[in-house]
């Protein structure tokens, strides 16, 4: 049984950081994809990165790139979302999804597993 658990997030001030942890268990494929996504009160749910586990291969959507970094520990099976430079706007409940398959990149629909997500609040 494939589980995802978040973990890292909190309240932060406006400029300071955070690292988001996505705790996988049961998906041990090495061609498999890691994606981020969050979703803020009111709106959908969005691309935020995504790492494949064979060469470490990274994508981030542009309002994120150069702030957010992702990087994973193949042992620990975890993947990290380090979170630089924080805007009130990155406020969101932060979810990590994964799936036996490579370059699954911003498409949502493309992930097979979810975690329960962790909340992050920026204040201003």
């Amino acid at each position: 049984q494939v589980q995802l658990v978040e973990s890292g997030g909190g309240l932060v001030q406006a400029g300071g950081s955070l690292r988001l942890s996505c705790t996988v268990s049961g998906l041990y494929y090495r061609y498999s994809s890691t994606g981020w996504f969050r979703q803020a009160p009111g709106k959908e749910r969005l691309f935020v990165g995504s790492i494949d586990w064979s060469d470490s291969r990274v994508d981030y959507a542009g309002s994120v790139r150069g702030r957010f970094t992702l990087s994973r520990d193949n042992v620990k099976n975890v993947v990290y979302l380090t979170m630089n430079n924080l805007k009130p706007e990155d406020t969101a409940i932060y979810y990590c999804a994964a799936v036996a398959a490579p370059m699954a990149g911003p498409f949502q629909s493309a992930y097979d597993y979810w975690g329960q997500g962790t909340e992050v609040t920026v204040s201003s």
